[in-house]
């Protein structure tokens, strides 16, 4: 089998699988359970209690359940979709080698995820130009912030009668649509979409008020959480970072000369966000020896995983671990003087991978052609598709 047909098949198996894999996600995401077959698996190895009660287990998931599950999959791979051949036809367009999207499927069974860790297209071929790089980073989030758009209009705009959220949660049922003033008494572990400025316009200006879905129950509306996903999957991909494409785009507005000075000012800023009031100076002030030292190991923890990621951005491992512990120090003093602020400790494993894998600095081309008046209309646009799509805390878990 030559190399190339070896690798089309590769890639459309893990379409395949992809598309299986998002589907499975999309039903649990939408009905809240697990399927049959994975509860026969997990009670055949002792992990589920033999004994669960028949009410339950008449409320597994099966055939007609999966099927469901496409109405999550199919709008949002769909979006995923055209992002990736968005790279693809401008990379093309400049002669760039590039290959299809290679997608990556992730599917748990025991827990909830989205199917998928994303798709991704390889350049084979080095790119000598400031403005390809441009155009080619540019071109996906763009086309995926449009598909997204679209998305999330038909959702808000299609939104099923109230007593959908019955057919999820039929003990709801006996208090009509009046059921969120009795059944949030304990919403501990309840899972709320962390609203970004464009999912608020949406729920405020064009849902139907009626039939909105109380916050606790909006992963249960597939197309909502394929456009809100895809929203926070661009914001990720629009920060102007390293060789993620709003890395790319910032590279081709400003030259690599203030791109490396502007990056490594960023990625801190995102870095304290990430992890501020993770630490707090009351948490080692409990009394207890062991507590106090437990706290004390985890802070040292957190100092060498910075040190980890800035020791790839300056030449100097001092420097480095400098900068993690102003940082550290940092967050400590605002906590201090604003404990009701509060950062995003979900993104500290994106902090991680970009310091660590990713990189911050972009490659030099040796074409550094400055780019032009429409160019720089787009790349402005793309900075404000970052921040009406950016939501601070996009996952938040009722405590």
């Amino acid at each position: 089998m030559q190399s190339s047909t070896r690798t089309y098949l590769i890639q459309a198996i893990l379409f395949i699988v992809t598309v299986i894999t998002t589907t499975l996600a999309g039903a649990e995401w939408i009905f809240g359970n697990i399927f049959s077959f994975v509860y026969d698996f997990f009670a055949f190895l002792g992990g589920v209690d033999a004994a669960k009660s028949i009410e339950a287990e008449s409320r597994l998931m099966g055939w007609e359940q999966f099927k469901q599950g496409f109405h999550f999959s199919i709008p949002f791979l769909a979006i995923l979709t055209i992002h990736e051949f968005g790279h693809y036809f401008v990379g093309r367009a400049h002669q760039v080698k590039v290959t299809l999207p290679y997608y990556v499927p992730m599917w748990f069974g025991f827990s909830q995820s989205i199917g998928t860790l994303g798709a991704f297209i390889r350049i084979t071929s080095f790119v000598k130009s400031r403005l390809k790089f441009f155009d080619i980073g540019i071109a996906g989030p763009l086309a995926g912030f449009v598909a997204a758009l679209a998305v999330l209009w038909y959702g808000f705009t299609h939104l099923p009668p109230v007593d959908y959220i019955f057919t999820i949660h039929p003990e709801y049922a006996r208090f009509g649509s009046s059921y969120p003033q009795f059944v949030y008494e304990n919403a501990s572990g309840n899972l709320v979409l962390g609203d970004n400025i464009l999912f608020w316009l949406f729920k405020t200006y064009v849902a139907n008020p009626e039939r909105l879905p109380h916050p606790y129950e909006m992963q249960h509306y597939p197309y909502l959480l394929a456009g809100y996903l895809a929203l926070f999957f661009t914001s990720l991909n629009l920060i102007p970072i390293g060789q993620l494409d709003g890395g790319h785009i910032l590279y081709g507005l400003i030259g690599k000369k203030k791109f490396d000075v502007v990056a490594p000012i960023l990625f801190g800023l995102f870095a304290f966000y990430a992890g501020l009031g993770l630490f707090r100076a009351e948490s080692f002030a409990t009394g207890s020896d062991a507590i106090f030292y437990e706290q004390l190991l985890y802070l040292f923890i957190y100092i060498y995983l910075l040190y980890i990621c800035f020791k790839r951005v300056f030449d100097n491992l001092s420097t480095a671990l400098m900068c993690s512990l102003i940082i550290v120090v940092l967050q400590f003093a605002l906590s201090y003087l604003r404990p009701d602020l509060q950062g995003s400790t979900g993104f500290l494993p994106f902090v991680f991978i970009l310091g660590r894998f990713l990189g911050i600095k972009h490659p030099e081309t040796e074409q550094n052609e400055p780019l032009d008046t429409p160019r720089i209309i787009l790349g402005i646009c793309a900075l404000i598709i970052f921040v009406i799509s950016f939501s601070p805390t996009p996952f938040i878990i009722v405590e």
